[in-house]
């Protein structure tokens, strides 16, 4: 038997649990300006994500997906990115959403079920949330071929689920990019769990990473609750990218510290062990604990940055419980762009029920 064909899939750590350094740390770590924005943009996404589950609770939002233990990845992905990349998220990136000019008003309209919160005023070449899995890697390979078509070095960043890496749309996505050489990067962020399936019952293959190599692809493992592992693994695929030598895909190894969705819980399909054991591995932690023993933070920074993203929190809950509600209408009229017959004796009945008449 004559091995014509060898591949591997390289996995990367800088910090350990505790945020120790395992060895020397990559260019990121020297970019003091960025690290502190990255810290900064964490600790408000996970005030955000706190505030939108209370929410939801008691009935000012609709079903919501926590981002808990995913702020890491996200902020690492959102500060590599630059204006004129396209962001093609699915369901649980509030922390790139922020950094892309999402404002947080904008976030909590969407999820309360109000169709402008997906009118992006700071980004809107960016696709929107998507909820159906995996369909948005097709999206991705779209807008990358365009750019490849236009001749421009830019990027298109599409994040997905590991559960969603076992659907035909992201196999066929990575196979198609690596066939034509797209400016795109998967981001698939292994949280273990696919709503109440574990990593162990997802697939097969031993990681998602290497689901790349059957499509000419390079495949990485990140530890995704490291952000400057997550920082440079984005930054190396983009430059990748923009250079025109094609697509790549990381895995960014982490944990859902929440339940899947507020209509989930997750008490029944996982243990509190296992939950112990994740948040012991914390990547907001972990990096604070490395800038106070870099020097860089302090109890008395921390209350303050504490108090700030309570501040605009709360200003951005005020600004979206005051806005006025759209007609029910407007439920049929951002669906077609001709609205087909069959649907507009339904929203004149609709209408007519308004108590404020027709839109």
């Amino acid at each position: 038997m004559r091995q014509i064909h060898e591949f591997h899939v390289d996995s990367t750590r800088y910090l350990d649990d505790h945020g120790k350094p395992l060895g020397e740390l990559p260019p990121q770590a020297e970019n003091t300006e960025r690290v502190l924005a990255a810290y900064r943009n964490m600790v408000l996404t996970r005030t955000f994500d706190a505030k939108a589950i209370a929410l939801q609770r008691t009935g000012k939002c609709g079903t919501y997906p926590s981002v808990l233990g995913h702020e890491v990845v996200g902020t690492a992905i959102g500060q590599s990115m630059t204006n004129t990349d396209v962001f093609v998220p699915y369901y649980r990136d509030q922390a790139t959403h922020i950094l892309r000019g999402v404002s947080l008003k904008e976030l909590l309209l969407y999820w309360g079920g109000d169709e402008r919160g997906s009118a992006w005023e700071h980004c809107p070449q960016d696709l929107p949330i998507a909820v159906p899995i995996a369909t948005q890697c097709c999206h991705a390979v779209g807008v990358a071929s365009a750019f490849r078509i236009r001749g421009e070095a830019r990027a298109v960043v599409c994040c997905i689920g590991d559960g969603g890496t076992s659907k035909g749309d992201f196999l066929e996505s990575i196979n198609l990019a690596g066939a034509w050489h797209l400016p795109v990067v998967f981001v698939v962020i292994n949280n273990q769990w696919a709503i109440s399936t574990p990593r162990s019952l997802q697939t097969g293959a031993e990681t998602m990473a290497q689901k790349a190599i059957s499509a000419g692809l390079p495949g990485h493992i990140v530890d995704g609750n490291d952000y400057f592992a997550t920082a440079e693994a984005v930054d190396t695929a983009l430059e990748r990218a923009y250079g025109g030598k094609g697509a790549t895909v990381i895995e960014a190894v982490t944990y859902r510290l929440g339940d899947h969705t507020t209509a989930d819980d997750a008490t029944r399909y996982r243990s509190a062990e296992d939950l112990k054991r994740a948040w012991e591995k914390d990547g907001i932690k972990r990096l604070q604990n490395w800038l106070h023993g870099s020097g860089l933070w302090s109890p008395d920074k921390e209350k303050t940055l504490q108090a700030e993203c309570k501040q605009t929190v709360d200003k951005a809950v005020a600004d979206y419980l005051a806005t006025e509600a759209e007609p029910p209408t407007t439920m049929l009229d951002y669906l077609f762009e001709s609205l087909p017959i069959a649907l507009k004796g339904q929203r004149e009945q609709i209408a007519d029920k308004y108590r404020g008449g027709a839109a």
